[in-house]
């Protein structure tokens, strides 16, 4: 914004400086046409400097909307995955796993309920109340009723929106050792490049280089890890609520 300044000033200064040449030194014929080229100059400097502060605020403005869509379709891949590691202990490795799992998966709805019976405890030889869980099956529900309803978005998720190409979400899945512990992860990601294909160079560079808890760090927009166990996203609350202003 300084700079913008800088320029503005020295414009005006510039601009007054040839008015005083031209009024002053230069011959009566030679004005007509001076003024209509200093004219033409002045009107493009004037687009180039609008252009300056308006191309950020547009920028943002479609930033924000592509970045609203693609991350909504994040989280319901990653609402997918978790429905799918519920029922198989694990994540699916690619799209076409979990769309048939959503087309024909079924959560078990359980229920528990604390009770107790009696023991012969050998070391004080007496009967002895033992404390229990109880889990009773109540039956099933279909994971693509409980996740998306009559919504069939789901059986596209997997395309990136607004894309040039028809790019598609760069999904994986794995197992990794977490303290001797056998976890299960997966990962869903997009450049922002492919998002952003049509936006100004300098503005999606600097969009790239992002580091801050106020916006979507890195060059990618990503759910989930390869190396940790997580399934945040990498992006700031703000894309959490169901409208971008």
């Amino acid at each position: 914004m300084l700079n913008l300044i800088l320029i503005v000033v020295l414009i005006c200064l510039v601009t007054i400086g040839l008015v005083f040449v031209i009024d002053r030194f230069l011959p009566q014929k030679v004005k007509p046409v001076l003024i209509i080229l200093f004219g033409i100059l002045s009107i493009y400097l004037g687009f180039k400097i609008y252009d300056s502060i308006n191309a950020p605020i547009e920028f943002n403005k479609v930033r924000n909307e592509r970045f609203s869509k693609v991350i909504s379709k994040l989280k319901d891949i990653r609402d997918s995955q978790e429905a799918y590691k519920t029922v198989n202990g694990k994540y699916a490795g690619n799209f076409e796993s979990l769309i048939k799992f959503i087309d024909t998966g079924n959560y078990t709805i359980t229920t528990q309920r604390d009770s107790s019976f009696m023991r012969y405890d050998r070391v004080y030889q007496i009967e002895m109340q033992q404390d229990t869980i109880i889990i009773d099956t109540l039956g099933t529900v279909k994971v693509k009723d409980s996740l998306f309803g009559a919504d069939d978005r789901y059986k596209t998720m997997m395309d990136v929106p607004y894309a040039q190409n028809d790019e598609k979400f760069e999904m994986k899945a794995d197992i990794i050792d977490k303290s001797g512990y056998k976890a299960p992860v997966f990962e869903a990601k997009v450049k922002k490049n492919v998002v952003l294909y049509d936006q100004p160079e300098d503005l999606v560079e600097k969009e790239n280089a992002h580091q801050s808890v106020e916006e979507v760090n890195g060059t990618e927009i990503k759910v989930g890890s390869l190396t940790d166990v997580s399934t945040n996203g990498n992006w700031p609350p703000v894309y959490d609520r169901k409208k971008i202003n």
